[in-house]
């Protein structure tokens, strides 16, 4: 397994079916060539371009003089009493970022980052207090899950203990885009990772089992509905635009209505069963009984459904987690006006795993955030 790159060569982790074939193509070789690559690198998780054997070895040479297969390094690694594993990954000398597996009986879902730090600035959110440095290219999301995998068969092979859940081939069966940053700001990256996560020749991810969670860039949320089929999560966090320019600031560049208006939209273009607006449940601040009204008035008769996600706690945050028995009350009102809702359990928070607290190591913060300065965000169509 290479790590960190020492070289100028292409990562062939970064290339989706057609751009792998036109690369293989462009050193003299046939497309049917890159095929055999995506089955080595995604079904066999091979790393090394000479072991992969079934390729011509005149190829194998070309190949390994202009391209590898690199992922991230691994930084640390922690484990929850509750089975989570977290892992701290190195970008390059100066930023790392963090992404989490979390089992369950029926699946593994990881959690992966597309950016170093997060410049959108939701005020409860500890990731967006990091501030944020770059985007991460389609190589290091892909090579998140590329190395998750590694990791998890190869502790299963060490200590006898399966981790391939419900009989999937591969520990990861779901992939949530909920880490460090706003996916739809590193667009041009994301779209072709998640591409590749699909591709049956790639991971061969159900477009069910792949989610992308976004703050609410919705100029991106019309061009993902054109363009990739996946699962969306929307954060929404609170019912009206008042409330929602204080917690999710680019709420003041694309308010609810035209939010909900994108979202409508991308189920129609994809066909999609429904929308999951994720809520955080702040005590105090958006968690009363009118407030799941206001969301009953948004979002009944719609095909969504409701994620309430008690607060985990950060330093230095100014929130609190609403009571176990207000966010029941929260919930029951939103599911007696006929709008599903759940409470999300929350898992690995003891190793600082949970939903908001993905921090990883963001130095030399070359962004400032969407709070402080709104529209200086650059969105990387």
């Amino acid at each position: 397994m290479t790590a960190m790159p020492t070289t100028l060569r292409t990562n062939l982790l970064g290339l989706p079916r057609p751009a792998l074939e036109a690369f293989v193509e462009g050193i003299g070789s046939k497309p049917f060539r890159g095929r055999q690559l995506m089955n080595w690198m995604y079904k066999r998780g091979e790393s090394d371009i000479a072991s992969m054997t079934d390729l011509a070895k005149d190829f194998r040479t070309s190949l390994a003089t202009c391209a590898d297969i690199r992922v991230p390094e691994i930084v640390t690694e922690q484990r929850s009493t509750d089975g989570t594993r977290k892992w701290l990954l190195r970008a390059d000398a100066s930023q790392a970022f963090e992404m989490v597996y979390i089992p369950e009986p029926d699946r593994g879902t990881l959690c992966i980052s597309s950016q170093v730090g997060c410049a959108l600035d939701c005020s409860f959110c500890s990731t967006a207090q990091q501030g944020f440095n770059r985007n991460l290219s389609t190589a290091e999301i892909v090579g998140q899950v590329w190395l998750a995998n590694h990791e998890l068969m190869k502790d299963a092979a060490e200590t006898g203990v399966p981790t391939r859940p419900g009989g999937s081939p591969r520990p990861v069966t779901n992939v949530v885009l909920m880490g460090m940053g706003e996916p739809l700001a590193n667009y041009r990256n994301v779209v072709p990772a998640m591409q590749i996560l699909l591709d049956d020749l790639g991971y061969d991810i159900s477009r069910r089992r792949v989610t992308l969670s976004t703050s609410g860039l919705v100029p991106q949320i019309y061009r993902l509905a054109e363009e990739c089929s996946v699962a969306l999560a929307v954060s929404l966090h609170a019912p009206n635009d008042a409330l929602r320019d204080q917690l999710v600031p680019i709420n003041r560049k694309h308010p609810i209505a035209d939010l909900l208006e994108a979202c409508w939209v991308y189920l129609e273009k994809q066909n999609g069963r429904c929308i999951t607006f994720e809520y955080v449940m702040l005590d105090g601040v958006n968690d009363s009984e009118a407030h799941a009204l206001e969301l009953v008035h948004l979002l009944r008769e719609r095909p969504v459904k409701l994620n309430l996600i008690p607060f985990n706690t950060f330093p230095g945050t100014r929130y609190h987690c609403s009571p176990p028995q207000v966010i029941r009350r929260f919930r029951d009102v939103l599911n007696e006006w006929g709008v599903i809702a759940t409470i999300r359990r929350t898992r690995g928070d003891d190793i600082d795993a949970a939903c908001g607290q993905l921090v990883g190591r963001v130095q030399d913060r070359t962004t400032s955030r969407l709070g402080e300065k709104l529209f200086s965000v650059v969105v990387q169509a």
